[in-house]
């Protein structure tokens, strides 16, 4: 049996290439889906709505009223202001064939008006956005 050692210049590029690709996969651990591939998941969803889209719309994918609140005061507040919300607290929220209606309240006697908006159950697609004055 003959045994084969490795030069000194063989053992270095062997350590290079270990430390690259430990440098590698230690740094970029995390694929990204990048803009053109996020570009034709958007035409493809677009065009084929119900290609490979594991929501069921007879089932409801906000099932309770506390996720429907958690998806709207994000938009809310964003539109008129966190304290202007919170102020409406606590919300009247309504499951009515598949939407789920939520609108702010006032204290008896206080002027002003509330806010309301439309989410449909079954996608999370917000309908309709509105404050009255």
């Amino acid at each position: 049996m003959i045994k084969k050692f490795l030069s000194k210049r063989e053992i270095e590029v062997k350590i290079l290439i270990a430390l690259l690709l430990i440098l590698i996969f230690s740094c970029c651990s995390h694929s990204k889906f990048g803009s053109d591939q996020a570009e034709f998941e958007l035409k493809d969803a677009l065009e084929n709505p119900r290609k490979g889209n594991f929501v069921d719309n007879k089932k409801l994918l906000i099932k309770d009223n506390q996720t429907a609140i958690k998806i709207a005061e994000p938009i809310l507040f964003n539109i008129y202001g966190e304290d202007e919300i919170k102020h409406q607290k606590p919300y009247e929220v309504n499951l009515i064939y598949n939407h789920y209606v939520i609108n702010g309240t006032l204290m008896w006697g206080e002027q002003g008006g509330t806010f309301l908006i439309i989410i449909d159950a079954r996608n999370a697609k917000v309908l309709k956005i509105s404050h009255s004055k």
